[in-house]
């Protein structure tokens, strides 16, 4: 019998990851996201709720530009790694070091959190694989079917594989404002290596991407943490970047979910688009991207959840209204 899910059991759903980080747990959380890209802040945001919602202790934050790999780390701190979508080679900066880290902690447990998995090169997942398998307390949660299903096929010797929801919906749920909708159909769609263009129309009037979102005043304030980020390392790390970015991040995410409660509904090629769109409970459309990912999602989590259509096949069907449930 087929399983069928609604928000609130995605939610639910994470609890499961208490299996190997328990409650109360003390954590060091790695690869958090110093950066632009809403979707991996909302990742983020939802990683650091679920801590909260559990009593977890967050001892450190580290993002991939000022963590040393090989530095102290508390014996009795469980590693936890950010999820999203950037496992595999097509982001091998951050593949590289999740790598590292892997191989320099192998008396720690680490957690990878849920991640979709794409390789372009089976030479790169067979390294993969012998890294991940030498570690002996490693769990990886993949975020959907397809990479469950590469994970145990390609990382033999990886003990550890599961199937969990993106972490973002333990943010759910997102309360709306009193304020009606004044606008009706945002456009929200990939203008990177993973857009899909038989699919997809990026060109069009009051068509956006998570960095048309955010104004060049917010990006000139990224960029200038991303800089004393750098410098703060070269000097030792004394400055609390974590603690800085929380706050400067979560602007960006409010200012995101209020550009989203303008419209009434969302066609987006963005994964996030569609999950925060459900988190808002807004009718969406989700277009894939160039190699499945955001129809994996879907067929694994999102396919029952009200009023969302996905378009894999014909690009005409994203220009019809979301469907009513």
């Amino acid at each position: 019998m087929a399983i069928t899910y609604s928000m609130d059991s995605l939610k639910h759903k994470l609890a499961e990851i208490l299996d190997v980080i328990p409650r109360l747990s003390s954590v060091v959380y790695l690869d958090y996201p110093l950066y632009g890209n809403v979707g991996d802040l909302l990742i983020m945001k939802g990683t650091e709720a679920f801590f909260e919602a559990y009593g977890i202790k967050v001892r450190e934050r580290w993002n991939a530009e000022n963590f040393i790999p090989g530095r102290r780390i508390p014996k009795d701190a469980i590693i936890v790694c950010q999820g999203g979508g950037n496992f595999g080679d097509l982001y091998p900066h951050f593949q590289q070091f999740r790598e590292r880290v892997v191989e320099h902690y192998p008396d720690h447990r680490i957690v990878i959190l849920p991640q979709s998995i794409y390789y372009e090169h089976e030479e790169n997942a067979k390294k993969t694989r012998g890294i991940l398998a030498a570690h002996p307390d490693l769990h990886l949660f993949t975020r959907e079917k397809a990479s469950f299903e590469f994970a145990l096929k390609h990382f033999e010797g990886v003990k550890n594989i599961r199937m969990m929801p993106d972490m973002a919906h333990q943010l759910w749920p997102i309360a709306a404002p009193a304020e009606k909708p004044s606008e009706s159909v945002l456009r929200l769609i990939r203008t990177d290596k993973e857009a899909n263009s038989s699919l997809q129309k990026a060109e069009e009037p009051d068509t956006y991407d998570w960095n048309v979102i955010l104004s060049e005043g917010d990006k000139r304030g990224i960029k200038r943490l991303q800089t004393i980020n750098v410098l703060n390392k070269k000097a030792g790390n004394p400055l609390p970047i974590a603690s800085y970015w929380k706050r400067y991040s979560d602007s960006l995410v409010d200012k995101s979910i209020r550009f989203f409660n303008r419209y009434e509904s969302v066609v987006t090629s963005r994964l996030h688009g569609h999950i925060l769109s459900c988190l808002l409970g807004k009718e969406n459309v989700v277009i894939d991207n160039s190699y499945g990912k955001n129809a994996n999602y879907y067929n694994t989590w999102m396919k029952d959840i009200p009023s969302t259509k996905l378009i894999q096949n014909n690009p005409e069907e994203a220009e019809k209204p979301p469907v009513h449930v």
